[in-house]
């Protein structure tokens, strides 16, 4: 939606999704047609929603759906908002990883499980975030940013000096990735701190990641059955307060 309907933004922010607890799914920005609408789209219920007036206006299950059906759906949506269907496009300027939906085989959201986990997952981290943010200077809106399906929130440090660019914390949970084949919650820097710079010890059961980039990071795996979501407040904020003080140096 923000591809085709949207001014483009530097930093790409046009293309980016909000979650919506309500429907738990990631939303586009808003988009004017006849009327203002936003697409959506939930991995549990697995479906996409044309959104109106902050309601679900159609819902299409994707099981059994190919990437034809969903599009021809929503040309469908949208031509009933009065938005012109020849600017809607499903072509992107970053690359998705190959994959049988790309290729017309069906959607299939038979792994119940890791999808109610996920769905779970977006909503814990879109929640801490708000938290997160809320008590902390200098944060950007919680998103979903879709090169990567990560939501999180920049924080800025120190303002930039100079020619020296401002020190920031990117704030956020990753779905999975080629670091960990596993969602994960994080906190990395900008500029990166030396690889020898003491770390301290963080809370909440995370970990300092050092291959390729340095951070903190709390994976899936490591989280309690019962309390999941204030492990990872524990976690994220003493990430935070860890970063912070590397991150400044």
């Amino acid at each position: 939606m923000g591809v085709s309907y949207l001014p483009a933004q530097p930093d790409d922010s046009h293309t980016n999704l909000e979650w919506l607890e309500g429907i738990s799914a990631l939303a586009s920005h808003e988009v004017n047609g006849s009327i203002p609408i936003r697409l959506a789209v939930s991995p549990r219920p697995f479906a996409l929603f044309l959104i109106a007036a902050a309601e679900p206006r159609a819902t299409l299950p994707l099981r059994g759906r190919t990437m034809r059906d969903a599009s021809a759906w929503i040309l469908g949506q949208l031509a009933d908002c009065g938005l012109h269907t020849d600017a809607f496009a499903l072509a992107t300027h970053y690359t998705i990883p190959p994959h049988p939906v790309g290729d017309s085989a069906q959607f299939d959201d038979g792994a119940t499980d890791a999808f109610e986990e996920l769905a779970a997952l977006y909503s814990d981290a879109a929640m801490v975030l708000d938290e997160v943010a809320a008590t902390t200077a200098n944060t950007s809106p919680i998103r979903c940013w879709p090169h990567h399906f990560d939501i999180a929130t920049l924080i800025e440090v120190a303002p930039a000096r100079g020619d020296a660019p401002p020190r920031t914390i990117s704030l956020g949970m990753e779905p999975g990735d080629g670091y960990y084949a596993e969602p994960y919650f994080y906190a990395s820097m900008y500029p990166p701190p030396a690889a020898d710079a003491p770390r301290p010890s963080l809370a909440g059961g995370g970990s300092w990641h050092t291959r390729e980039w340095i951070g903190a990071v709390l994976p899936a795996s490591d989280l309690v059955v019962d309390g999941q979501r204030k492990q990872v407040e524990v976690f994220l904020h003493s990430a935070v307060q860890a970063c912070s003080a590397l991150v400044r140096g």
